[in-house]
Parts: structure tokens; sequence; C-alpha cells
């Protein structure tokens, strides 16, 4: 199935190039010609008849390829450890919008052990179990909101967008800093919860320090195992194993999103575990939504150089070599089939090839409607602000690698369509 044959070749959305690498391709024409792999065609060259064999043969071997050439096997599943501690309850919290949670998801089952933090809010208007968003933050519970009585986090924080920090230690300066990406209020009025977490402390984002994550509860990672997308991907189940506990959460309709390199872990969360409900990626790019053998904006090149520890070391056969990929992002995308896919993109986010996010959706379209459902609605490229939300569903914003309030509407309206109609 060759791409540039059903989309436009020209970018037709003005886009900024700040903070790209030098040498990235971000001119639709300088793309090299590419086939992608077919996701109804087996390696041995069966095509997928039915449904029955999507799920016996071709979904198996396409988890498997993901798992030795890219993000690693998950050498853990559920702790026997595993314990959930109630660390508050606070019943009136956002002006008696919701009741607030901060519950401990503790790995080994003890304090001192590898952990996370879930922040929890429930819309106290609702009376029955509640669909939940759920998804990991940067730098800490507390840069999600203002409010002055979440503990400062204590973990490791990378320090990303616009939280600047020394020696990757949470300080008071960055309560709330990220509170524009958390719409808390907008949520909870729209009937639903919110779930986060820090990812720097379910394992730090840095060379060298694998051990101090889930990873370091197995046996040592090899070439082929899993790499820190793999670790946080994870925890997002562990997340949904707490969810499943509690009574005021419908655990049926839990929504995974992730953002950035969040938004990837999120898509391998999704094609792994099947409980998620319905899975966003925003801003994914390559590694997440956007296609490798596009090769536009960021690549695997780049993926595997100083941010190789996200993958297995295996994927590092690929950099400056994305033809030989045995599959596509498009595949991962079908993966999580037949269950509700939303990708969102910004018009100004070329590194993370927006183009490619969408083409990313459009190639799972055959997989979906052999299960029995609608695909992607569009197969042209939508202008920005026109929300998608067919099965697979595709929003554009205008503007910068980011999550806004923009994306937060689009996101409730798609989960009101796949989680109330």
């Amino acid at each position: 199935m060759t791409i540039h044959a059903v989309l436009p070749v020209l970018l037709t959305v003005a886009c900024a190039s700040e903070g790209l690498a030098a040498g990235a391709v971000t001119n639709e024409t300088q793309i090299p010609p590419y086939t992608l792999p077919d996701p109804l065609v087996c390696r041995d060259g069966t095509r997928v008849a039915d449904a029955r064999m999507w799920r016996e043969k071709r979904r198996p071997e396409l988890l498997r390829l993901f798992e030795s050439e890219m993000y690693g096997r998950t050498l853990l599943g559920k702790p026997e450890s595993l314990r959930f501690v109630l660390r508050e309850e606070k019943k009136d919290a956002r002006g008696g919008k919701a009741t607030r949670l901060r519950v401990g998801v503790l790995f080994e089952g003890k304090e001192d052990g590898r952990q996370m933090e879930l922040l929890v809010y429930l819309p106290n208007r609702v009376k029955g179990p509640v669909p939940v968003f759920l998804g990991f933050n940067f730098d800490g519970n507390y840069t999600t909101t203002d409010e002055p009585d979440i503990p400062l986090a204590r973990h490791f924080a990378m320090g990303l967008y616009a939280n600047r920090l020394v020696k990757n230690t949470p300080t008071e300066a960055g309560r709330g800093i990220h509170r524009e990406m958390w719409q808390y209020d907008l949520a909870l009025e729209r009937g639903y919860g919110v779930v986060t977490a820090g990812y720097g402390e379910v394992e730090p984002d840095a060379d060298g320090r694998w051990r101090e994550g889930p990873r370091g509860l197995g046996p040592e990672p090899g070439a082929k195992d899993w790499g820190c997308l793999g670790a946080w991907a994870w925890a997002s189940s562990r997340a949904l194993d707490y969810l499943e506990s509690n009574p005021r959460v419908d655990a049926k309709r839990v929504a995974l999103i992730g953002f950035s390199r969040l938004g990837k872990a999120a898509l391998w969360a999704g094609a792994q575990d099947e409980r998620f409900a319905l899975v966003v990626s925003n801003n994914s790019g390559a590694g997440g939504a956007a296609l490798s053998k596009r090769v536009f904006g960021e690549t695997v090149d780049n993926l595997t150089g100083k941010l190789g520890r996200w993958f297995c070391p295996d994927f590092r056969q690929y950099a400056n070599n994305e033809a030989s990929l045995p599959m596509d992002q498009h595949e991962l995308a079908a993966l999580i089939a037949p269950r509700p896919l939303l990708i969102a993109s910004a018009t100004e986010d070329l590194w993370s090839d927006p183009k490619g996010e969408f083409l990313g959706g459009l190639g799972a379209d055959p997989v979906y409607r052999l299960l029995g459902t609608d695909g992607l609605a569009r197969n042209e490229w939508p202008a920005p602000g026109q929300l998608v939300d067919s099965r697979i569903g595709y929003f554009l914003r205008a503007g910068k690698h980011d999550v806004t309030r923009e994306d937060w509407q689009a996101m409730l309206a798609y989960a009101d369509r796949h989680f109330r109609q």
C-alpha cells in the first residue's frame, strides 16, 4: 500500500520549524518513496480473511514484532505483591466539584519500594460509576494543579515544557505549571473523572536508571527487552488495576491518554492491554502514531540516539534504515482495534509529523472495518479544528506541541460519542 497516492503531496498548513534537528525533513516533496506493509497480510504471505484469523494469528504476530523490534518485551506481569494505599480523601475538592484521592500504587507492596502516587478526581454530581481519563504527567502531580495542599513531588522530574529544575528536583516554583494541560474542571463538569501520576516516579527518564523502576523488579533487560516506554506502559496497566478496585469508577470506560513521549507509551499500553476502552494519542509523533517509513521530522535515528533508553536496544538497527522495518505505526494503531482510538496533532508540530500521525490512523482503517466497525471517516487530511469522531478519530489543532483546552474539548466530545451513545 503506497500512501503517497492517498493524500495530497503538499503540506497545506503553516508550520514552524523551531527546535527541529539539523537536516530534518519538513517538506513533503523531500520525503523518499516508501511502501507500508499491509496490516492484513501475515508474514508468511497469508491474507487475513476474518476476525478470527486476525485475533488468533495476525494480531499476536504484530505484537511480537513490536516487542522484538521496537518497544521490547515486557518482562513483568501484575506483581503478586501489588498493593493500593489510600493516602488522602478530600470530598470537597475544586470548590466542591470533586472528590480528590491520593492513592499509592505500591509495586512491591511496601511504602519504601517502587511505586507511583495517583492523583484522582471524581465528579461529585454523578452518583454512579463514572468514566475516567487516565494518563501520566510530566514532573509530578503538583504541577498539574495550583491547589496548595497537593504535596511537592519527591521523585525524579525531567523539567519539561517550561518547568526548569535544578538536578531534576521538584520545587515549589513548579506548582501548577502544567495546569493548562490538565483541564480537570472541564472534565468534571462533563461527568468524567481524571487520574494522573508523574511518569518520573514510575521510572526516571534518564540513562542508566532502569533499576529504579519496574524493570528493576525483573531480569535484566536484553537486546529485545523493554525500555522506558515499556515501563511506563506497564505502569498504566497497574493504574487500571487500581481503578478496577474503586466502585466509583466505571472500569469498562477508562480512556488512556498520553502526550508526546507519553503518547507513545499510551499507544503501546493500549495495544498490549485490551482493558483500556479508548486510547488517545496526542502529538506522539515518531515511535507513536506517525509513520516511521515516511521519514519526516523526528526519525528512528533521532529516537535511538540520546533517547535510545525508551526502546529496546535492537531498535537501533533501523536508524537511517526505516525501509527495512518489518512493521510500521499504522499496525500499532491497528492493535487497538476495534476499540476507539483518537489521534490528535498540531499544525506547527513538524517534529511530530502531524500528517504522518493522520496517515498512521488511516493505515489502520482496513483492520477496523474487517472487525465490523467503521475506521477513519476521512481519507484526506482535515483542516484544523475539525474533529473526526469515527472509530479511528482524528483532531488537528492549530498551534504548537502542547495539550490545550481545545484538545480537551475534542477528547471529551470524542469520549461522549463512544462512551455515551
